[in-house]
């Protein structure tokens, strides 16, 4: 089962989908557009570990993590 975690100000929320059903893989990516589309950044974690920065959805990514976009001050 893949995670995608969206990190924001409340802590984090995870969504969990199955890539092999069609409508879930379908959410997922909408999802991935929206949030990445509103100024989050987008990161694939793999088994051991790294995290790299993706600037598109990847359907067999295990776990996705989004960041909102720092302001600084």
């Amino acid at each position: 089962m893949a995670t995608q975690i969206v990190m924001d100000h409340t802590g984090d929320t995870r969504h969990h989908f199955d890539a092999t059903d069609t409508k879930n893989l379908l959410k997922a990516e909408e999802r991935f557009k929206k949030l990445t589309g509103s100024g989050f950044t987008a990161a694939v974690r793999d088994a051991s570990g790294k995290v790299t920065v993706t600037r598109a959805f990847d359907p067999n990514a295990e776990e996705t993590l989004f960041f909102p976009r720092l302001v600084g001050g």
